[in-house]
């Protein structure tokens, strides 16, 4: 049997039974990796490197915890997603279409769908800061440039999901090598971090704002709907439910491998932060301001590296935004409209600000604050159909997975709540 199993007395087994090597076990291993690769870049998008920027800059160390949390969360919610699609041969959307009423779906697709343009217009802006920091190109060529550069990476999708892969993974390799440069130039105090890292802290009501935003730009709808759907491409529609259970088993493996990618990234925004903005006494309130400064305190090698993981950053979670967008239409409510000309119209509300001249920043935060709308309407209805043992089989959540589910999905709901009363009080960093 192909794809790494064998059958012993009628039971698949993960790996040949004869010969079981650690080689055979890799490359078995390395025909599932590469959905939660995909998935990753959502977590170290444009609106992390403001969140975080801002964390470090201002509370030095504290908050590295945040992130750490935020990952557990990520790491759980994805590895739900993940094993919906897995039992149900069918992405969250569509499984909230076969459950829920025809207008519940619909109000779900049309809060689904002004969070991926929120998405698509903070990781637009990425790409565009990303080439306006490295090359000096104008804001409005440099939106241009990057709709096309995205544009190519989403036409990459006709030659396979796994070339999209690859071609995402390179550039979470890019963003990771980027920003483990900066930890070496920046020396930060390695035992302040890891103090913080383990010891939660919050020195003041401002700490509040900042470690809210800094979760929900971690915790992303969308590629939540988008991880179900992903993980089609290794299903199989003879699949018995050891066969599931292998699969699920492989697909935590790389959740567990890209989210603490991701985690090593986001901490390291915040580390270096501390490291360079906290200890020199720099309050930062633009990305641009972040990225002049570095130079004149670590060397252009520090801003240039700065300004090619944001560059990568955009580019790529501005693909995986359409991909998810895709998922999203098609899944509620059953429109396959091209991608091209979804492509253009998400594009369309990043121009729009780019030609208008407002804070790029400004439009970070309020996509972030738009996101946190839309992300229980993402984690409930998974949790009420994972649930739900008709649709889901064996795989059905155990009761503890229930607790853990509900518990972190209540608290995304109260933390986005506080998120939303400071923003609309006018007390949110801007």
């Amino acid at each position: 049997m192909n794809e790494g199993l064998n059958i012993t007395q009628g039971v698949p087994v993960p790996f040949p039974v004869t010969g079981d090597t650690w080689k055979n076990k890799l490359r078995s291993l390395l025909k599932f990796l590469g959905p939660a690769f995909i998935v990753s870049v959502a977590y170290i998008d444009p609106g992390n490197f403001a969140t975080n920027i801002s964390g470090g800059a201002t509370f030095n160390y504290s908050l590295v915890w945040v992130i750490l949390w935020s990952n557990l969360m990520a790491i759980f919610l994805q590895g739900l997603s993940a094993k919906l699609g897995i039992a149900t041969r069918h992405n969250l959307p569509e499984m909230c279409s076969k459950v829920f009423s025809r207008k519940t779906n619909w109000f779900f697709w049309i809060e689904a769908e002004l969070a991926a343009m929120a998405t698509d217009l903070a990781e637009f802006l990425g790409g565009t800061l990303g080439l306006y920091l490295l090359f000096h190109i104008p804001m409005i060529y440099a939106g241009l440039l990057t709709g096309v550069l995205s544009f190519m990476i989403v036409y990459m999708e006709k030659y396979g999901q796994k070339v999209v892969e690859w071609i995402i993974g390179t550039l979470v390799a890019v963003i990771t090598v980027a920003y483990v440069t900066e930890l070496y130039l920046a020396k930060p105090d390695w035992a302040a971090a890891g103090f913080h890292t383990i010891i939660p802290s919050l020195p003041n009501g401002e700490a509040v704002l900042i470690a809210v935003g800094m979760l929900g730009a971690t915790v992303m709808p969308h590629v939540i709907y988008l991880h179900s759907q992903l993980v089609q491409a290794r299903n199989k529609k003879n699949d018995n439910e050891e066969q599931k259970r292998q699969h699920l088993r492989m697909e935590r493996i790389d959740i567990a491998i890209a989210m603490n990618i991701a985690f090593i990234v986001n901490a390291a925004m915040v580390i270096v932060s501390a490291a360079v903005f906290f200890r020199n006494g720099i309050a930062v309130e633009t990305i641009e301001q972040a990225h002049q400064s570095l130079s004149p305190l670590l060397g252009s090698l520090s801003s240039g590296t700065f300004g090619i993981a944001l560059l990568a950053s955009g580019l790529s979670s501005s693909a995986v935004g359409t991909f998810a967008g895709q998922t999203i239409m098609k899944g509620f409510i059953g429109l396959n409209i091209p991608i091209n000309a979804r492509r253009l119209i998400t594009m369309a509300p990043a121009l729009i600000i780019i030609g208008l001249g407002i804070n790029p920043m400004n439009a970070l935060v309020i996509s972030q604050v738009a996101l946190s709308f839309a992300l229980p309407f993402a984690i409930i209805p998974m949790l009420i159909i994972t649930s739900r043992k008709d649709l889901m089989g064996t795989l059905v959540n155990k009761p503890l997975t229930k607790v853990v589910g509900w518990t972190i999905a209540s608290m995304i709901i109260g933390l986005n709540a506080v998120l939303l009363y400071l923003t609309f009080t006018g007390k949110v960093l801007s």
